[in-house]
């Protein structure tokens, strides 16, 4: 009942248009902030493996470690490009209301990832807000490009 609210109703559409003005508001100002002032992930990145994730003396994600000692701090200047533009792009689609899902969805992979990275901060609470986007769908950006960009796209 409430996921057809979500999908179908014009009344969820304005509310939705808030959601994804903040939402994308806050990830296109962090995004930009990092484009425009020399932002360079390595020291997160280093920090993340210096000081996991554990419980007891248990690593709780492991495998992230290893991705990150292995793959991403080694191309911490690749990542560095992909954080800044990938937060100012998933804050600008959300804000234009462009491919609104797409911009969800990329926005909660970067969460988790920031989450996994032992980074709590208002990750859990974009995540929360980008869930009722992406059930939501294309009602989600019906005020926003997506009324153009959907039918389009099909």
């Amino acid at each position: 009942m409430f996921g057809q609210f979500l999908r179908n109703h014009s009344i969820s559409a304005g509310i939705l248009l808030f959601l994804r003005v903040y939402l994308g508001w806050a990830w296109l100002t962090a995004g930009w902030g990092k484009i425009t002032g020399g932002f360079n992930a390595g020291g997160f990145l280093q920090g993340s493996v210096a000081n996991p994730v554990i419980k007891g003396e248990a690593l709780l994600y492991p495998n992230y470690v290893a991705f990150l000692e292995k793959f991403a701090i080694p191309h911490a200047d690749i990542f560095s490009v992909m954080v800044a533009w990938g937060e100012f792009l998933v804050g600008l689609g959300l804000i234009l209301g462009v491919l609104t899902s797409a911009a969800a969805f990329f926005g909660v992979m970067m969460n988790f990832a920031f989450m996994f990275a032992g980074t709590i901060s208002t990750n859990p609470w974009m995540v929360l807000i980008s869930m009722f986007i992406l059930v939501a769908g294309a009602n989600a950006g019906r005020y926003g490009g997506d009324r153009w960009v959907l039918p389009y796209l099909r």
